[in-house]
Formats: C-alpha cells, sequence, structure tokens
C-alpha cells in the first residue's frame, strides 16, 4: 500500500506510480504532522539516537504514516523488515515469517516485523507473537485504526508501547499538497475557496489527499480551474471516515450523548449529521435518543420520552430522507430541555441495595393475608389504608425491617434547578444578542 508525506529528494515519476508512493519519505524527520513522534524530541527519535527500538503498536487513522515510519525506523537502524497483513495471513504464513526471522537472527541481523491491521488477527494468533517477542527474534511493530485497549491481548500489549499517531491537521495537510505541486511541476487548478475545501475533504488522511489531487489534476482542462462546487462535482466527496462496527461509531454516539447532555443544539445536530453522513442506521440514534430521554432528562421533562418515542416512530413509519428530520427535532428539543439524572442515580441505587441485601422480606404490615394462618402471623397487622389517612399519606416505612428505611429518589434535585437557571440565562443571552 503505497504511502504519503514529503521526502528530501522525490523519486523520478513512473508511469502509473501513485502520486503517494513517490512522496515516500526518506529520512524520519522529513514525515509531517507527526512531531511528537518523529520531531527531534519525539519518541521515535529518541529511541533511535538510544540505538535500541522495542516492540511498539502505532495507533491511528488511516493515511497517517504508520506504514512509512515502520520502514524507516528498520532503515535507520539497520533491521531487516518484513510487512505483513493480518487481513492476508494465517497462522502458517506466520510460522514462515517467524522462521525467516529466527534464521536472520542466527546470522546476527534482527527482524522488524511490520504487522498491518494488527486487530484483525484472533486472540490466538496474537499470543503466537510473544514468544518471539520476549527472545528478541523480532521486533514486533502493529499497526491499527482501533483502541488497543480493546482490540489485543492483554499480554501483547504489556510487552509493546503504544504510540498514538494524529490525523493530519490541515496544515499538514497543504505542506503534502505543496510538495504534490513541486513534483509534478504545476499548481492544482483550484482557487483560494475550492483549495481549502480540499483541505477538509482529507478528513485528516494525507494518502486520501494526494489521490484527490491526483484526481484533479486528471480532470483539469486547458486553463481551466475549478471553484469550490466544481471540485465537489470532480471529486465526488470521500466517505466519511467511520466505521459502524468500530471507534468511529462509539466516538460519534459518545459525542452526541454528551452533547445532548450539555444542553448544546447545536453540537448535538452536529454529531447527528456526522452519523447520517456516515450512513449510521436510523433507528440506532432513534434508539439512543429514548435513552438519553430517560436517563440524562428523565423526570424534569417527562414528555422528553414522549418525544423521542415518537421520532423513532415516524422514522421507522416514513423512512429517509423524511424520517429523518424527526429524529433532528427530538435530538434539538433534548438537548434544549432541562435535565435531571435523579430517576436513573435513584434507580441505580435501588438495584444495588437489592442485589446487596439478597431476598429481604417485606414487613408484615404491606403483605396480604388471605388465609387465617397468615392473619394469625400478623401479615396485614397494623397497615393504614392511606386514601383513608389525612392528606392521603400515612407515612409508613415500606421497606424490609433489616434493611430499613433508605433514601434512593431525591425529588428536589439541584441538578435539575441548576439546568432551569442555566436555561434562563441561555434564553435571556440569546434576546440581547437578538436585540443588538
Amino acid at each position: 500500500m503505497a504511502d504519503l508525506f514529503e521526502q528530501s529528494s522525490p523519486k523520478p515519476a513512473e508511469p502509473g506510480r501513485p502520486l503517494a508512493d513517490r512522496l515516500r519519505p526518506m529520512r524520519l524527520e522529513d514525515v509531517v504532522g507527526q512531531e511528537h513522534l518523529t520531531g527531534s524530541g519525539g519518541a521515535l527519535t529518541r529511541m533511535i539516537r538510544s540505538g535500541s527500538l522495542g516492540s511498539m503498536v502505532f495507533w491511528g487513522p488511516p493515511g497517517t504514516g504508520k506504514t512509512t515510519v515502520a520502514r524507516l525506523l528498520a532503515g535507520q537502524t539497520g533491521l531487516a523488515f518484513e510487512q505483513i497483513s493480518a487481513i492476508f495471513s494465517g497462522v502458517a504464513d506466520l510460522k514462515k515469517v517467524f522462521e525467516a526471522a529466527r534464521l536472520r537472527r542466527a546470522n546476527g541481523r534482527q527482524t522488524l516485523l511490520f504487522v498491518d491491521e494488527i486487530h484483525r488477527f484472533n486472540r490466538a494468533q496474537q499470543d503466537s507473537f510473544l514468544p518471539v517477542m520476549e527472545d528478541g527474534t523480532v521486533v514486533l511493530v502493529g499497526a491499527t485504526t482501533e483502541n488497543p485497549s480493546f482490540e489485543l491481548n492483554a499480554a501483547l500489549l504489556s510487552r509493546a508501547r503504544v504510540l498514538v499517531f494524529h490525523a493530519l491537521d490541515e496544515e499538514s495537510i497543504a505542506k503534502l499538497l505543496s510538495r504534490a505541486e513541486e513534483v509534478e511541476g504545476r499548481a492544482l487548478p483550484l482557487d483560494a475557496e475550492a483549495r481549502a475545501v480540499l483541505l477538509r475533504l482529507a478528513d485528516g488522511d494525507g494518502r486520501a489527499a494526494l489521490t484527490l489531487a491526483e484526481e484533479i489534476w486528471r480532470a483539469a482542462g486547458e486553463g481551466e480551474i475549478f471553484d469550490a462546487d466544481g471540485l465537489m462535482r470532480i471529486v465526488q466527496r470521500r466517505a466519511p471516515i467511520y466505521d459502524k462496527g468500530q471507534d468511529g461509531h462509539y466516538n460519534l454516539i459518545s459525542a452526541l450523548h454528551k452533547s445532548v447532555r450539555g444542553s448544546d443544539p447545536d453540537a448535538a445536530l452536529y454529531y447527528l449529521a456526522r452519523m447520517f453522513d456516515a450512513g449510521e442506521n436510523p433507528l440506532y440514534i432513534g434508539r439512543r435518543l429514548v435513552r438519553m430521554a430517560v436517563e440524562d432528562i428523565g423526570l424534569a421533562d417527562p414528555q422528553a420520552l414522549v418525544i423521542a418515542n415518537a421520532a423513532k416512530d415516524a422514522y421507522d413509519y416514513l423512512g429517509s430522507p423524511e424520517g429523518e428530520l424527526a429524529l433532528a427535532e427530538a435530538c434539538i428539543y433534548l438537548a434544549s430541555a432541562p435535565k435531571s439524572n435523579a430517576a436513573y442515580t435513584a434507580f441505580s441505587a435501588a438495584t444495588r441495595a437489592a442485589k446487596e441485601n439478597g431476598s429481604l422480606m417485606p414487613p408484615k404490615t404491606v403483605l396480604n393475608a388471605p388465609t387465617k394462618l397468615m392473619k394469625g402471623e400478623g401479615y396485614g397487622s397494623g397497615y393504614r389504608y392511606d386514601h383513608d389517612e389525612p392528606d392521603a399519606f400515612s407515612g409508613q416505612d415500606y421497606f424490609p425491617e433489616k434493611l430499613g428505611r433508605q433514601k434512593f429518589y431525591d425529588p428536589v434535585d439541584r441538578g435539575f434547578e441548576r439546568e432551569i437557571r442555566k436555561r434562563l440565562d441561555y434564553w435571556a443571552k440569546l434576546r440581547e444578542e437578538r436585540e443588538k
């Protein structure tokens, strides 16, 4: 797979050779966007200075230079470079790689084994790396786009250092495009606005930025300059980086939930739109909105649950795209509603008490006594019928005697009061801004 970034001496153009491959850097310090690792004081730079590499896991989004950096580390330390992909490799392939590495070691040369998509190996396959890591047969460098804490064995992680690769910022993408223009000997046929759009379309992926640049050069006629609309027609936009089963999925739903909890309807709508745009199942979003209504709003606004449920049902009835508006309206309502987690915390506390205290008998006072024997045992004795009491309230203790009176739910929820004050201040400030 071709990689990105700039280099000191561009390789000559070859027919069919991707631009990203021609811009592969030749030195670690030429890599852009990962200065915390490859800069003068970076973690990898310090390793090279020490003359010794340990096993590592590179964690970061696509197109950030993980493969490139692994190759450069091997080159700058004199290690043999071996690359495999977990997508295409099995146990037999691993055995061959390990045997080759043992042979090299016997001849005095260590192997840097780069494993792309290492999280796709199952637990048993991941365990197979442990012996060759421990005896120094290989220096393992695994690359993953997924959170290593969730996807990799604890035993493997305990033997490897996790280094985080960041998505490239727009300044780094701009450097890549400038270098591409230097290599190609021509400027990208874009006006200023279109160039800014291209930086955003790259979505932090350097390889994608260079691929888009190639598409633009192919599409441009003699003297033609694309504006932003023209650029979008040419590139037909990239699919957002989002895997519905992995980190992108959980990161965005977490951001949506916390934006709703934080009473920020604008941020909540943004993340909702991101998830729609990435192809998330709208009914999943609907279920999550229902969860937000009961967890974070609760009895501060019981109508929130009704609206969230209605929005989910409306989408189920209307489908896309009309039904998405119903979910958007519910999202705005939930983010704007007063917040209270009193019911959520009360239920959690009651559940904990129920689990910790076993099968305690309720007080006999509140138990029915359909037989003489039960009446003789005191069932129902002393029970006070609340409707017959002054103000229809008897004040009896309904908890088991061994447990005693408990306090789970606070009807005077201070969080709710703070939220009401915050919302009033928000609307007052908004009115002032509009009047100006």
